[in-house]
């Protein structure tokens, strides 16, 4: 049965807008929504999940962050659904509904910033907020067909935003167009407005693309032109990461069962990222909401309810472990990527899954993403998800990513390769 494409039904709406509008607000004239983990004064969060808006309060005060894009001249339309308790990359919420992906209306928006998403790609607003812990802005980008930025960890403001897992949460926030992209970038990052610096090197990860399920002549040479075309042939160099991983973050041997290691489908190294991410991830989670779960016992969905049991009863084993994988990760990718390099990976292996799935079967699915995911996750570097048109009628993209604190630099990438990528799209979609 067809779905009936409301697309703004996922959305709380308001109006909030800068007290003094200029002409010359750099986001003047603009739209945006924010995800419902951000505060709005007046506005209880819910946080996707009713039993917690039940057992909160309305904000007293308005997250920096959404004060920052109204300063810009932006005028914020409404708040958007999300998945519970931001756990999931899904998504699907039982409670408030599904945000009706506008690219593919039988598949799963992406999560835990689904709404956000949906009203940037479903041309509700120019631009949205959302939050990205382990993929919440990267997965919906790609799964809804427009632009997603993750940020360094640490370089947006947090505050007055729920966090979920603080050694991973950042704020970031889409757009379909990369100007309108790069000028919220600058409003949220607070950087100058620079000249843009050509890449030293774009690396392409080939292990990782190998991992992908998409056609490498409709994601990795799709960028590879265009690059080439830009920049020229002598920038694009090649690497097996999984293997640079291994034998550069020497913790990780803390996180590589035997089960990994046998597993067909996935790189060990970066399966055994994902394992300390999501460890490190459970603990904190544990830490900021194991009391209030086991008091409220909230109405939770199939897969989150599972995932946020799990993290409470966690025993926080091997966590000294999960912050030198964080520290030897970052050291290790700055000193390959260097100031001006760029690393290439699929946003994620595969097109959105159907609505609806069984969580048991998405979790080979999601091991494969977290891989990938975990790559910026633990190292605190910058992503930005960029689509690619179309494959076999489902939206695909690929990533970039930078060393922390680069992300200007990386913005400005988006902004130069943004028009070939778009020529190489049509040209393979031929």
């Amino acid at each position: 049965m067809a779905r009936d494409l409301d697309y703004g039904a996922f959305m709380d709406k308001f109006v909030i807008e800068t007290t003094s509008p200029s002409r010359d607000q750099p986001l003047h004239g603009l739209t945006c929504a924010v995800k419902d983990i951000f505060d709005v004064e007046g506005y209880v969060t819910g946080f996707g999940n009713p039993d917690w808006a039940r057992t909160h309060s309305a904000a007293t005060s308005t997250a920096p962050a959404v004060l920052a894009v109204l300063r810009g001249g932006a005028t914020c339309v409404g708040k958007t659904v999300m998945d519970e308790m931001a756990y999931s990359i899904n998504g699907e919420n039982i409670h408030y509904g599904t945000p009706i992906n506008p690219c593919a209306p039988d598949r799963v928006p992406g999560g835990s910033s689904s709404g956000s998403a949906v009203a940037v790609g479903a041309t509700l607003v120019d631009f949205s907020l959302g939050t990205d812990t382990g993929g919440s802005v990267r997965v919906p980008a790609s799964y809804c067909g427009i632009l997603g930025f993750r940020p360094s960890h640490d370089a947006v403001p947090s505050a007055g935003v729920i966090p979920l897992a603080q050694s991973f949460d950042t704020v970031g926030w889409f757009a379909r167009d990369p100007v309108i992209l790069s000028r919220v970038g600058h409003i949220l990052l607070q950087s100058p407005v620079t000249n843009p610096v050509k890449p030293s090197q774009i690396i392409i990860a080939e292990d990782c693309f190998q991992l992908s399920g998409i056609p490498n002549d409709r994601l990795g040479q799709v960028l590879v032109k265009s690059v080439e075309k830009i920049y020229g042939d002598h920038i694009v160099k090649h690497t097996v990461l999984g293997d640079f991983v291994e034998d550069k973050v020497p913790s990780l041997k803390h996180f590589m069962s035997t089960e990994i290691k046998e597993q067909q489908y996935n790189i060990p190294s970066l399966a055994a990222l994902s394992n300390a991410m999501r460890s490190l991830e459970r603990y904190e989670f544990k830490d900021n909401y194991g009391e209030w779960v086991t008091t409220v016992k909230p109405d939770l969905g199939p897969g989150i309810s599972e995932r946020v049991w799990e993290a409470v009863r966690t025993t926080g084993e091997n966590i000294d472990a999960c912050h030198s994988v964080k520290t030897e990760l970052n050291a290790a990718l700055a000193t390959l990527l260097q100031d001006f390099g760029i690393l290439a990976i699929p946003t994620v292996p595969e097109p959105p899954p159907k609505l609806q799935t069984d969580p048991k079967t998405l979790e080979i699915f999601r091991a494969k993403a977290f891989s990938l995911l975990s790559i910026a996750g633990v190292s605190g570097f910058c992503q930005v998800s960029i689509p690619l048109g179309m494959h076999d009628n489902l939206p695909i993209a690929v990533s970039l990513l930078a060393k922390q604190g680069s992300d200007a630099f990386l913005l400005n990438v988006v902004e130069s390769l943004y028009d070939t990528l778009k020529e190489q799209v049509e040209i393979a979609e031929k």
